[in-house]
């Protein structure tokens, strides 16, 4: 799957936006832009070709079309055949890899703080997502934004953004799909989903291996050798993700934050906190502290 990767440091910039419906029979003309294209199917098949790859776009089909690269209709599409399309450009430097993002997205996955350090998106050249009419949603909201007299021009930027962050976040999840080809690989998606909705309770390496039928010492290997990450730290990263979200959002104390995320005892808490931060608990909290909280 080839994938384009850009920043959204800065929003996308919104060129334009429609919904193509034909009545008759349409072939695409050729032609050559300097924007991006994003196309999804709705109704009928667009028979699309850019360069001398040539698409299929069926209904929930999403294609993207590059700039400086001829694209055109290799064959007439049927009566009644719609699609909605997004011109837009990258600020950001942006690229085009195959399999080079792949083990990238996995990482996103599996790392409790990529919600934190992560900046770009991953937009398939040619995907069906699977929740594509939340990307329907989000077009007719960007289409209501465009043409509407809203008084900044970053508006449309915005929900172009938004509507591409969704595709990307769509195209990671989807990559569990792909890496679950034996029992053994479900198994790991499996463990990794459990330990996701149970970080904050008060689990351990044996918990796990008990609940999945793996001796301890056989599941470190096996998890460290797939993801790369002991599973303890795995375990303890989650906690202290959590955990930096209720001290810079919430006045709760450190000893109810270590409860919250299923330490019983905050002494090792503060230690693991600083072990994996390298600062104290009270020392985050005073450098990230939110002041706007709403006061009852």
């Amino acid at each position: 799957m080839q994938l384009l990767k850009t920043s959204i440091t800065m929003p996308l910039e919104f060129v334009s936006a429609g919904h193509f419906v034909t009545d008759e029979l349409w072939t695409h003309s050729q032609r050559t832009i300097d924007s991006f294209e994003l196309i999804i199917g709705v109704k009928g098949t667009l028979y699309m070709q850019q360069d001398d790859e040539k698409y299929e776009v069926r209904p929930g089909d999403v294609l993207l079309l590059l700039p400086n690269r001829i694209h055109q209709g290799f064959a007439a599409s049927g009566k009644d055949t719609s699609f909605y399309w997004i011109h837009f450009l990258c600020p950001d430097a942006s690229h085009i890899a195959d399999e080079e993002f792949h083990e990238e997205m996995y990482m996103l996955q599996t790392n409790p703080e990529s919600h934190r350090i992560n900046t770009a998106i991953y937009i398939p050249l040619f995907s069906t997502p699977s929740g594509i009419e939340r990307l329907n949603i989000l077009f007719h909201q960007l289409l209501h934004i465009a043409y509407s007299d809203y008084s900044s021009r970053y508006a449309a930027g915005y929900m172009a953004t938004s509507l591409l962050l969704e595709l990307s976040e769509q195209t990671i999840s989807g990559l569990r799909t792909t890496i679950e080809q034996t029992p053994t690989d479900k198994n790991l998606a499996n463990i990794l989903e459990w330990v996701r909705i149970h970080a904050i309770e008060p689990i351990s390496v044996t918990t796990l291996a008990n609940r999945f039928n793996y001796n301890k010492d056989y599941l470190s290997r096996f998890f460290k050798r797939k993801t790369g990450m002991n599973l303890q730290e795995y375990i303890h990263a989650l906690k202290l993700s959590k955990a930096k979200d209720l001290l810079v959002h919430t006045r709760q104390s450190i000893k109810e934050i270590a409860y919250a995320v299923g330490i019983a005892d905050e002494k090792y808490f503060m230690r693991l906190f600083k072990k994996y931060e390298k600062i104290t608990p009270t020392e985050f909290r005073k450098a990230y502290y939110m002041t706007h909280l709403n006061k009852q």
